[in-house]
């Protein structure tokens, strides 16, 4: 494995907040990506007391290459969770909630019902403003029509990667699959949504041109770009680290493309500032 430049590497923070959130969460039984997908902004998440949930256990039925969560066999769901996620969000006080899942195509909706649920339990006891991201369903459109149903704030499903490397990091995905699930969302509903993708799995510049405007021309309002980091040696190697300067020009490449609202930089992560990602498009919006 290469070594990571160091605008790359990211302290530990152990504070009280952080024990708090880690604490909620083991009593709820509860999963996060922070933790499954070794998400270098966790402590940094957690000592401003967020954390995105990861629901429908901790085991996926995808092989995705970039990938630290396991392919298993997963177990059946927890009806609880939706309950215990509600429980964590109104504990932690939190103003915004973002729930993803692992990828469940053992189940007739891929889950959609599940996060329907997770939904509906929030809203019972907190005013949070809730971030999905989802699966692609697999373009399934009567699990996404329980999406819309849903009415979270934000439809986040992420591209991850350029088409001509979708294949070998996607191997049970489809990249005109994710484009359609996000331009069936913002077609049939008043959904903020929000896509993005990794960076040095060996794509080009014209590549990530393409895939910006192809995201922007299935409606998508918001836009991350981050680097990609080998979790392990059995992961896709990483073909290139991005400079400081390289982020900067994909920052020209979105505004190109047509967006007002993005985050781009070496560490961006599907959910890094999202209430602000959020609160800005209403903002444009307006």
């Amino acid at each position: 494995m290469q070594r990571l430049p160091e605008y790359l590497k990211r302290p530990i923070i152990d504070t009280e907040k952080t024990k708090t959130v880690r604490r909620i969460l083991k009593t709820k039984c509860l999963n996060t990506v922070c933790e499954g997908a070794r998400c270098p902004n966790k402590s940094e998440c957690y000592s401003r007391n967020t954390a995105t949930f990861l629901i429908m256990g901790s085991v996926c039925t995808r092989n995705c290459r970039y990938c630290n969560i396991s392919p298993a066999r997963p177990k059946p769901l927890d009806e609880e969770e939706p309950k215990h996620v509600a429980e964590a969000v109104k504990e932690l006080g939190l103003k915004y909630a973002v729930i993803t899942s692992v990828t469940r195509d053992d189940l007739p909706d891929g889950g959609a019902g599940h996060f329907k649920k997770c939904i509906d339990e929030i809203r019972k006891i907190s005013d949070a403003k809730i971030e999905i991201l989802t699966p692609d369903f697999k373009g399934n459109r009567e699990a996404l029509d329980t999406i819309i149903k849903a009415k979270p704030d934000v439809f986040n499903h992420n591209i991850e990667t350029v088409k001509s490397i979708f294949k070998t990091a996607r191997p049970q995905g489809n990249y005109l699959t994710s484009l359609e699930v996000l331009r069936y969302i913002k077609d049939n509903s008043n959904m903020i949504t929000k896509s993005g993708l990794m960076v040095g799995l060996g794509e080009d510049f014209d590549e990530i041109e393409e895939t910006l405007y192809n995201l922007k021309n299935a409606g998508v309002d918001i836009v991350t770009i981050g680097q990609y980091i080998q979790p392990s040696k059995a992961h896709l190697e990483v073909a290139k680290y991005y400079t400081l300067e390289e982020f900067e020009d994909l920052k020209k490449f979105a505004k190109k493309a047509g967006f007002k609202n993005f985050e781009i930089g070496p560490l961006v992560r599907s959910s890094y500032k999202a209430m602000k990602s959020w609160q800005d498009s209403l903002k444009i919006e307006s």
